[in-house]
């Protein structure tokens, strides 16, 4: 066998045994595949609402959109029975609009706007330190594109995958949204 062939099954075998030994080291091919941090410091995997719809928004509690949380939660109220699942995720990329600690966001959002749909921990969704869920949605997805401003929304279906995506002007209560969590409602996960 070549020199070049055995290194290469050497590679390959080596890649095998730390995959095996490290299931995390493979990278999520869908959304819920990450694990973000809520906003008490502890894990929170996305995996938890499979079978569910799921919309990820980047929110910010000092931005012209941020009234955008009364109708997200309305969204909230309505659907969640049925199966939708708001989450809210505060970034501070975007003009420095959401400065504030996990604790003060979460007093915020619900003295606010009584938000009861789950806010996690603080991230940022883009530049160098962005979050490895922000990077997937924006560089891997199947709808890939910077985020432009907070309230960008990205709704997955009951099957995990990311069906649709809508910029931050779109207002949660907006035709075309209602429209797309009603669609990903009815579909059989």
């Amino acid at each position: 066998m070549p020199l070049v062939s055995a290194l290469a099954v050497l590679a390959l075998a080596a890649c095998a045994v730390a995959t095996a030994a490290d299931p995390a080291a493979i990278p999520p091919a869908a959304p819920l595949g990450f694990i973000l941090t809520d906003s008490k410091g502890q894990a929170y995997p996305l995996a938890q609402h499979k079978g569910k719809v799921v919309l990820l928004v980047n929110v910010a509690s000092k931005c012209g959109l941020t009234p955008q949380y009364k109708a997200l939660q309305a969204l909230h109220e309505k659907y969640q029975a049925q199966g939708l699942v708001v989450i809210g995720i505060p970034a501070n990329n975007f003009g420095g609009q959401e400065p504030g600690s996990d604790a003060e966001i979460q007093t915020f959002c619900s003295t606010t706007y009584n938000v009861t749909f789950p806010v996690l921990a603080k991230v940022s969704v883009k530049g160098a330190d962005i979050t490895p869920l922000y990077d997937w949605l924006t560089t891997k997805s199947a709808k890939p594109g910077a985020i432009g401003w907070n309230f960008a929304k990205f709704l997955v279906g009951r099957d995990g995958a990311l069906s649709d995506r809508f910029d931050p002007q779109v207002a949660p209560d907006a035709p075309e949204l209602v429209k797309a969590i009603e669609r990903a409602l009815a579909a059989k996960p």
